[in-house]
């Protein structure tokens, strides 16, 4: 043993070093998993999740286009956010967002309900409205009303008679007229 624990008091002294020495390898293991759970929460979180935190705030999304969409989150799920841009309401799908800003922290797991809530969903409300409606895409504008809403694509009239069928995966957004 070394010098440090001679005299009277060597056994307290040895007994108060291994405390120290515990309580710090207890305090860095402690610190590892804090940051070890700490990156396994973060890396479960979508941009959906921050995007649904984001309600009743304002938010700047850059869409796949390179097209900006800013204004209040008014709601949001999974598949889908809804706008407030202008005085125009935009559902924008989360698939067609490339990029946020003034995001936060994510919100709690969405509830089953909204979960569930696809945007083929809200475009079968939108249809049953019977609102005009631009639909942005990658290929270009839609304007009329959506008078189909099928599994991968809704149908836009454009006026009586002509109809274009346009598929969800390139819909940038749909907002009121």
């Amino acid at each position: 043993m070394d010098g440090h624990y001679r005299g009277p008091m060597r056994w307290e002294a040895l007994f108060d070093d291994l405390e120290r020495q515990f309580l710090q390898a207890a305090r860095l293991a402690e610190d590892e998993e804090v940051a070890d759970l700490t990156e396994a929460e973060q890396a479960q979180v979508s941009l959906a999740d921050r995007l649904r935190a984001r309600v009743g705030r304002e938010v700047v999304l850059r869409l796949r286009d390179g097209s900006d969409v800013r204004g209040t989150v008014l709601d949001a799920a999974v598949q889908w956010l809804l706008v407030a841009d202008a005085g125009r309401r935009v559902l924008v799908p989360t698939s067609a967002v490339a990029a946020a800003r003034s995001l936060g922290a994510a919100a709690p797991e969405a509830p089953v309900v909204e979960r569930r809530l696809r945007l083929t969903h809200v475009l079968r409300a939108v249809a049953r409205e019977q609102s005009e409606v631009v639909v942005r895409t990658t290929a270009g504008d839609y304007r009329g009303r959506i008078t189909r809403v099928a599994a991968d694509h809704v149908d836009v009239e454009a006026e009586p008679g002509t109809v274009v069928a346009v598929a969800l995966a390139h819909v940038l957004a749909v907002q009121t007229a």
